[in-house]
């Protein structure tokens, strides 16, 4: 179901096609995750993370994580309504600024965090009363500068753990959409292996190519695994496990490794057509580097599994991989 609904929007670039976004609003889509009273749909991450996979494997580009699963889902966290407005969400540093944030610019409301003297206060914000400077990440999706002067704003208390959350659940969004996207050019990859012939056969058919289609299905299978391990840990605790920030921290860095491999493979096994802007390979490889690099670096990740392991020691190391 959830592919059937993107199927006729495939490659809808940054600024999603309004007949999508009424549809994603008319299924109970576009607050999937909402709770009934407020509009929603009621359901939980594994059916968001199978919308956003299905958006992904598509190349259809719409901020459904960044309205239900992040902005939205604070709103009904701090007990702020949540209902009639397209929002994305950000967190101000001490300048009032927040650079990067997804989709702010065609958004109708910001729902903007900041730290107030030790504590976190948060906002839901009309855009209009917020400098937005346009700007876009490495496939055109828009990622702009937003501005506040948090003086005006009139804040509600929000607890720290929750801006924890938000942060990983931010993390975790962008290992499943980079997990959907590995899956496709995978997928990509199979296909034109098995059809294109060279030399009087398939391309499959050379073993150079068998060990490059095995690797990357290799590493794409493995950041699956990592980030389904940490998606069902944040479910299974309700986003308060112990081991929770080094399962997101194990499935971002396994991820961000992935996409190295596979996108190198991938254009390798295509050859020059998959560099052309007609092919829609290009399509995912950039949609896989540009979001693993988003809410923290592959090294930062990295860092954090490095940290954790230290952390727990020898004594410790075995328990915090399994536990």
């Amino acid at each position: 179901m959830m592919d059937a609904v993107f199927a006729e929007y495939r490659g809808t670039q940054p600024q999603a096609d309004d007949r999508l976004s009424r549809q994603l609003v008319e299924l109970g889509l576009a607050r999937l995750t909402g709770p009934e009273e407020a509009g929603g749909s009621g359901a939980g991450w594994y059916e968001a993370a199978e919308l956003l996979s299905a958006a992904a494997r598509h190349g259809v580009r719409v901020p459904l994580a960044e309205h239900d699963l992040l902005a939205c889902w604070l709103l009904d966290a701090t007990g702020l309504p949540s209902t009639g407005a397209v929002r994305t969400v950000c967190l101000l540093d001490e300048h009032g600024a927040s650079r990067g944030v997804p989709w702010a610019a065609g958004a109708e409301r910001i729902v903007v965090v900041w730290n107030a003297g030790g504590e976190y206060r948060a906002a839901d914000v009309d855009t209009e009363r917020l400098a937005v400077t346009a700007g876009f990440n490495t496939i055109g999706e828009p990622r702009d500068t937003v501005t506040a002067d948090v003086s005006i704003l009139d804040g509600t208390s929000v607890p720290a753990d929750l801006v924890t959350q938000l942060w990983l659940k931010s993390a975790l969004v962008r290992a499943i959409q980079v997990c959907a996207a590995l899956d496709r050019i995978v997928q990509l990859s199979v296909e034109h292996a098995t059809s294109r012939v060279q030399f009087g056969r398939p391309l499959a058919r050379f073993q150079a190519v068998q060990h490059l289609i095995a690797d990357l299905a290799a590493e794409a299978a493995l950041a699956r695994a990592a980030t389904e391990a940490a998606l069902t840990t944040a479910v299974s605790t309700d986003w308060s496990g112990q081991s929770l920030e080094f399962r997101v921290a194990a499935a971002r860095s396994c991820a961000g490794h992935a996409t190295s491999v596979v996108v190198r493979n991938a254009h390798q096994v295509h050859g020059a057509i998959g560099t052309t802007q007609e092919h829609r390979l290009h399509e995912f490889t950039r949609a896989a580097l540009a979001w693993r690099s988003e809410f923290g670096s592959v090294r930062y990740w990295d860092q954090r599994v490095t940290d954790a392991a230290l952390a727990a020691g020898a004594s410790g190391l075995w328990n915090l991989v399994t536990g």
